[in-house]
């Protein structure tokens, strides 16, 4: 079958989920593709709703309404209703069908084909252009045309025959062959000249940093003589110092002499200095609890002896990160104010910022820069909410933008990170065990077989033959704890793992996250690594069982369990899908998925209430993080607040609790929403949940406390493991933890072949 064909005139491509009229795209839910195509292959006939059911749903059982929400989105995009039915038509009691012409890909293709075969042997050249290309369908009369190639020039000529053409005039044969040639070349142009693919074969892999350490945001020098890398503590991977590796003596050196928490570095053009971002704590947080320094040192004095970073600016109320050096001796560099990221210019003479780029209806993903080129590729997303990829100056000159195109393989609203690469306008980047190539016009090629481990988008070596990378996993796991173990830890005695009643559920060497209780069940459901990307996984506190099987280099940001405990809402890839236990049999757990349409990208799901069928979101809208309610039913969605949210819940009773930036807790007021301020200085990063309208949050001393809403009550209750990253779930009898044990992060470099 083919993956694109038109209705009419929208332009449906099945690989990237999507219907386009007059150049508007939308993305379409898999399922509700998955009923037009099926309607296109029967164009004009009845299917009943069983056999859609059979052919779209097979061996799951879903509800009627699941095909009539289906049909609804598929006219929405088609421009009808139930009323106005040009394209999909009900028919009662029997089902729909599609009146409208259809047209499929590889028919059109193969028609043009065998057109060109036949242009040479044909009277007409009737150049047909797909709706890709619209180019008018224009007949010419000609003489019958034949096609040579010269052995001394090899370059393709023509020559006519006609029994007549030495009665008809010179000039009109002239006309005629510059006007055959031209729409041969047209034809050529369009038809035949295809981009030269990305190629790039690894030869094999080789550690740099092969230590106990942590080790990340490697660069080389510009001779390439050096690697400069972070090392991290062993302890909370939070600190760091600066170091460097000599890539023929292996000799490393560090370069910093206090450890902080400092960014990926990069080079002056000469490679005399470095400038890199150091983040702490405000002294007194306005806007934010971070503020954000952007730094320099002597990288020629750091390899005789350690040296302490200069202060080049500092930003309170706004963020800044991936600092450049440019060729001018300029630093560019990304800056948030107000959710917007925008592309800056800091003069180090002048001591101020000009911005490159930004975009009033969009946002800007990331950026690389080409010394060689003095070029900035740049990922940003529109006010379509679509991905391109925009090329331009260090002035801010516009050289082009294209979408981004993606391919199944890519969950299409994934972040891209390209970096610069050797090759002619083709930049390169990972999405985890998968390398990809990204031309400027936005074309993606896939270089490699997946790779065994996860990695960061490679960096070249000036020499063209290497590639640095950042590879290995995080590892944690889920730990249960009693609530009466935690409440008689002293106030300066913490829970280590060597404690009785510290116990693990689930266990691996990559990351196991968000574990949550099966209401009205003895199983856990929890997020997993351990078969290569992100799944649900569930448990009985024995043998864990893989519940979904999401395609490569998955991400999951979110799940919650449904009120009667026999479905999971989850955000895949941005995509919220309910996962329905279906039956256990031999030890194996079934499950059905059905997916709910959004035309934007989720990044956060927080709470699902199954009941009435709404979801507590973060989206991604035109760029802009925006959290609301989802309703699941109809694909709507509330703004709540245009605040930046960590995190939300409601509780038993239906109270929004969410917490802001700067880690305080909120809920809604008569009039504007409240500050809970009994809970002043204990918001965190790890999360809070709730229990019978009760709050458990764990503070930035690794404590856990406890605030009753009914009663207004807060108590700190005990000490937790300084390694908890999260604080999950509880039934009031334990709590559930996500567990750090290490970052297994190294410095490693891709060699290719000849």
């Amino acid at each position: 079958m083919a993956v694109k064909y038109w209705v009419g005139d929208f332009f449906v491509d099945l690989s990237r989920n999507q219907v386009t009229q007059k150049q508007q795209s939308q993305t379409i839910a898999p399922k509700a593709l998955a009923v037009l195509t099926y309607l296109a292959e029967n164009q004009g006939k009845v299917v009943s709703y069983d056999e859609l059911f059979t052919k779209v749903w097979p061996d799951t059982v879903v509800t009627p309404n699941t095909l009539q929400r289906s049909i609804a989105q598929l006219r929405k995009v088609l421009g009808e209703d139930s009323q106005y039915q040009s394209y999909i038509k009900t028919h009662t009691k029997q089902g729909y069908s599609l009146e409208c012409e259809v047209r499929w890909q590889d028919k059109i293709d193969a028609q043009l084909l065998f057109e060109q075969e036949l242009l040479l042997k044909s009277d007409k050249i009737e150049p047909k252009i797909t709706q890709d290309n619209s180019f008018p369908h224009i007949p010419i009369e000609s003489p019958h045309i034949e096609s040579s190639r010269s052995e001394s020039s090899g370059i393709e000529s023509t020559s006519i025959r006609d029994s007549d053409a030495e009665n008809k005039p010179q000039s009109a044969l002239s006309w005629l062959t510059l006007i055959a040639s031209i729409i041969l070349a047209i034809i050529s142009t369009i038809y035949f000249i295809q981009p030269q693919p990305f190629k790039l074969s690894v030869g094999e892999l080789r550690s740099v940093t092969a230590t106990d350490n942590k080790e990340f945001g490697g660069i080389y020098s510009p001779d390439g003589e050096y690697i400069v890398f972070l090392r991290y503590s062993e302890k909370l991977c939070v600190d760091s110092n600066l170091w460097a590796k000599h890539t023929k003596t292996q000799k490393e050196i560090q370069l910093t002499k206090n450890m902080a928490r400092y960014g990926t570095p990069s080079f002056s053009k000469d490679g005399k200095k470095l400038v890199f971002i150091k983040t702490e704590n405000c002294s007194q947080p306005v806007t934010q609890k971070q503020c954000y320094k952007l730094m320099t040192l002597d990288f020629e004095q750091a390899l005789k002896t350690a040296q302490s970073p200069n202060l080049l600016m500092a930003c309170k109320n706004s963020r800044i990160r991936k600092p450049t050096w440019l060729n001018n001796n300029n630093v560019a560099l990304l800056q948030k104010i107000s959710n917007r990221w925008k592309l800056a210019s800091y003069s180090i003479v002048d001591n101020k910022s000009t911005v490159i780029y930004s975009l009033e209806d969009g946002n800007l993903i990331d950026y690389d820069y080409s010394v060689k080129d003095d070029l900035i590729a740049l990922t940003s997303i529109h006010n379509d909410g679509l991905n391109y990829i925009e090329t331009l100056k260090p002035n801010g000159e516009i050289i082009s933008s294209h979408l981004i195109e993606y391919p199944p393989e890519i969950a299409k609203f994934r972040f891209l990170y390209p970096n610069f690469t050797p090759m002619n306008e083709q930049l390169i980047f990972s999405t985890g065990r998968q390398l990809f190539g990204l031309s400027y016009q936005g074309k993606i090629t896939n270089i490699s077989l997946p790779l065994d481990a996860p990695m960061g988008s490679p960096i070249f070596h000036p020499d063209g033959k290497r590639m640095l990378v950042i590879k290995g996993n995080w590892d944690s796991d889920i730990a249960t704890i009693s609530l009466s173990r935690i409440t008689k830890t002293q106030a300066d005695q913490f829970i280590t793992r060597e404690d009785e009643n510290y116990s693990i559920i689930a266990r691996s060497n990559i990351a196991e996250y968000d574990a949550q209780y099966q209401p009205n069940g003895d199983l856990i459901a929890f997020k997993s690594d351990r078969s290569g990307e992100d799944q649900l996984w569930i448990t009985d506190g024995n043998s864990p069982l893989q519940l979904t099987h999401f395609l490569i280099d998955s991400r999951i940001d979110g799940h919650d369990w449904a009120v009667d405990g026999k479905s999971i809402l989850v955000n895949a890839n941005n995509v919220l899908t309910q996962v329905a236990l279906a039956s256990t049999q031999n030890s194996k757990q079934d499950s059905t998925e059905e997916s709910f349409p959004f035309d934007h990208s989720i990044e956060q799901l927080f709470h699902w209430n199954s009941e009435d069928n709404t979801a507590l979101i973060t989206a991604r809208i035109k760029g802009i993080l925006t959290f609301g309610e989802f309703n699941l039913n109809n694909s709507e969605f509330r703004v709540i607040t245009d605040k930046k949210v960590n995190w939300a819940l409601k509780s038993e009773d239906g109270r929004l609790i969410y917490t802001d930036q700067m880690d305080r807790f909120w809920q809604p007021g008569p009039a504007e929403d409240q500050l809970i301020e009994s809970l002043e200085h204990q918001g965190s990063d790890q999360r809070f949940i709730t229990k019978n309208n009760v709050l458990y949050g764990i503070n930035e001393q690794f404590q856990l406390w406890s605030y009753d809403l009914n009663g207004n009550t807060f108590k700190i209750l005990g000490n937790t493991p300084i390694n908890v990253d999260y604080l999950t779930d509880t039934n009031q009898v334990d709590i559930l933890l996500s567990i750090r044990i290490s970052a297994k992060k190294e410095v490693a470099e891709l060699y290719l072949k000849d």
